[in-house]
Formats: structure tokens, C-alpha cells, sequence
């Protein structure tokens, strides 16, 4: 492994953060929002199903118990 001047390490250092391009407060804003809407639209899904899973394993089990009751 080849070792680096800590100099030329900085320097390739600083070069290397000067090519960032840091979002503007709106294009944050926004992507926030979004990830926020999406995780939201992403809970209500999961609970739906959960819902609807738990109802169907009710009904199942209902049956079950039905036919339990009738021997």
C-alpha cells in the first residue's frame, strides 16, 4: 500500500470537497417532504395489510372453532 505525503493528502483532500454540489435549501426541503410522504404512504399500506391478514386469519380461525364446536 502505497503511502500519501500528508500535504498532497490535503491538498487532494480540499480539491476533492470543492467538487461537491450541496443541495439548496428547497431541493432539501422538498426531497424531506417527500421521504416523509412516502414513508407515511408506505405505513398506511403495511397497516392495511395487516389488517386484512389479521381478519382472514380471524376468519379461519372462526371456522375451525365452528367445526371444533360441532363434533
Amino acid at each position: 500500500m502505497a503511502f500519501t505525503n500528508p500535504l498532497t493528502f490535503l491538498q487532494q483532500t480540499r480539491s476533492e470537497v470543492s467538487k461537491v454540489v450541496w443541495p439548496t435549501r428547497r431541493e432539501v426541503l422538498v426531497t424531506t417532504l417527500m421521504v416523509f410522504a412516502l414513508a407515511m404512504i408506505g405505513a398506511l399500506f403495511f397497516s392495511l395489510v395487516d389488517i386484512l391478514i389479521r381478519m382472514g386469519l380471524e376468519q379461519v380461525l372462526a371456522l375451525g372453532e365452528r367445526a371444533e364446536n360441532l363434533r
